[in-house]
Formats: C-alpha cells, sequence, structure tokens
C-alpha cells in the first residue's frame, strides 16, 4: 500500500513539474511580445522626431531677380547664396558681383539678383566702371529722355504720361519685391498699368 502511494506521489509531482514548466514558458513568450510591442510605438516617434529635426534644419529662401525660375527654395541649413542662386539659374545679363554669395542664408530670407549695368568698353574715352552711353550719371533717364523703370526715381516715374504718385509708389514696390524688370512691356505686371496705359508709355520708358 505504501508503495502504491508513494507512486502516485511521484506521478503528481511529475504532473505539477510539467505544467509549471508550461506556464513559465507561455510567461516568458508573453513578456517577449510585451516588449516588442512596448519598443515599436518608441521607435516610430523616434523616426517622426528625426523627420521633424531634419525639417528644422532647413530654410526656405525666395529667390528673385535675374534668374530664370524665381521662386521659393528650400536649402539644407548652412546654404550660402551662392548655392540658392545656382538653383533658380541665373540670367545672363545677371550681376553676380553685386551679391555676396558666401553668405550664409536665413530662413525666410529673399535673395534678389540685380542686373548688369551697361558699362562703357575699355579704350572708348569713359573710364572704367562708367555708365553706358546714352544714359545720364546719377537719374533714371537716357539722353533721348527715355525712363528707366529699373532705376528711376519716384518723380522721374511721375513725370511719364498717364503715371501719378500712387502708381509710381506701386512700380517702385514691384521692382523692390520682384526685381528688376527684363523688358519694358513687364511693367504691365504693376497693378494699374494695363495695355492702354502701355501704349502711352512704350516709347518713353526702357530698362
Amino acid at each position: 500500500m505504501f508503495q502504491i502511494e508513494r507512486r502516485q506521489q511521484l506521478i503528481v509531482l511529475a504532473i505539477a513539474v510539467v505544467l509549471l514548466f508550461g506556464a513559465g514558458y507561455k510567461y516568458a513568450v508573453w513578456q517577449k511580445v510585451k516588449s516588442a510591442n512596448e519598443e515599436k510605438p518608441a521607435l516610430k516617434q523616434s523616426e517622426t522626431a528625426g523627420t521633424a529635426d531634419t525639417a528644422a534644419r532647413d530654410v526656405k529662401v525666395h529667390v528673385a531677380g535675374a534668374v530664370e525660375k524665381p521662386g521659393v527654395y528650400q536649402l539644407p541649413a548652412g546654404s550660402r547664396v551662392d548655392d540658392a542662386v545656382r538653383l533658380a539659374g541665373v540670367l545672363p545679363a545677371a550681376d553676380l558681383n553685386a551679391l555676396n554669395l558666401a553668405a550664409l542664408l536665413t530662413d525666410g530670407q529673399k535673395v534678389t539678383v540685380p542686373l548688369r549695368q551697361a558699362m562703357l568698353p575699355a579704350g572708348t574715352g569713359g573710364a572704367s566702371g562708367a555708365p553706358a552711353a546714352g544714359f545720364t550719371a546719377g537719374t533714371g533717364s537716357d539722353t533721348q529722355g527715355q525712363v528707366n523703370i529699373n532705376t528711376a526715381s519716384q518723380a522721374e516715374l511721375e513725370s511719364l504720361p498717364g503715371i501719378g504718385p500712387a502708381l509710381a509708389g506701386r512700380i517702385i514696390q514691384h521692382r523692390e519685391e520682384n526685381g528688376p524688370f527684363m523688358v519694358p512691356e513687364d511693367i504691365k505686371n504693376v497693378s494699374g498699368i494695363g495695355d492702354k496705359r502701355y501704349e502711352q508709355l512704350k516709347n518713353k520708358i526702357t530698362v
């Protein structure tokens, strides 16, 4: 009888060991799955933060003036004026020497590329850097009486037919915000100057 009870005890003990082992194995698997699920959101959050940091390190600048594709460009932080100008494409008549191409860009900056001023060729009687023949130094008018809409003052613009103080101010504002006019007809981009008024102006203005 003692032997039978002893055998039963061993069987019960063996069953208990198996059950405990199985429960421990299931608990370990559950813990592993739980840890993996907890790490995934943290990883996603880290990736999102990294993307946000990259965006924060970029700068947006407005390139205007004597370029092929004026507009807003996004560049990495630490970029130079030269990088923005090259992205926009420089026109042959652009005066890059008027810009500090090595300057660092800042977010929200506007880079206006000016047109190169016409210069007298060497040996033509004018000093190097003098205004081109036909233009009166220090004014926005040439010797034929045409007004250069890129350099004319408020008063000079008001001397044009149909141009009052308000329109003259808008012309100056337009060239400051968008760069120089490329051809005289570009003046029609100024609010208040349509085809009819341009017909009155076209023989009296130049760029």
